[in-house]
């Protein structure tokens, strides 16, 4: 996944830092651009592996364009650090599925004709984590919702 990354650009008296606003409260720095950037890998990794470790899924990357233009990272240089999440998302187990025949041939001839997509099973993993990350964003809403209906 190519997560957007904030740089604070350095200098020979300052380090350069990163911040991943996808990955709340993970940052990283390095006396060069390359060490920096080097580095944020290394903390993307650590940061989702310790979500792994507390059964939570990597969180999804955001759209770069809307990130440069929050208030918090004007001024800020952007680039994106590619992170393979695969190791994050537990070992993979077979499992039965039945689905309807339509529905199987819709989602082969995706996968034929999208390079997104390795094969059914990715296809199927992709459209499972989309789901699961829309009702995790819905249930931090409601609980937002219910803290604010408190507050008042």
């Amino acid at each position: 996944m190519l997560y957007p990354i904030a740089i604070e650009t350095g200098d020979s008296e300052h380090a350069y830092g990163v911040v991943f606003p996808d990955l709340k409260g993970c940052f990283s720095a390095g006396d060069t651009l390359e060490e920096a950037l080097g580095n944020a890998k290394e903390a993307a990794e650590l940061y989702l592996e310790d979500l792994a470790e507390r059964g939570s899924l990597p969180p999804k990357a955001g759209d770069l364009a809307t990130w440069q233009s929050h208030d918090d990272f004007k001024g800020w240089a952007w680039a994106v650090v590619e992170v393979n999440i695969e190791p994050f998302l537990g070992k993979a187990k077979k499992i039965n599925v039945t689905l309807p025949g339509l529905c199987i041939k819709k989602i082969d001839d995706v996968v034929k004709v999208s390079p997104s997509y390795k094969d059914r099973s990715h296809f199927l993993q992709v459209a499972a984590n989309h789901e699961l990350e829309r009702h995790a964003l819905k249930d931090r809403t409601d609980r937002t919702d219910r803290t604010d209906d408190i507050k008042e």
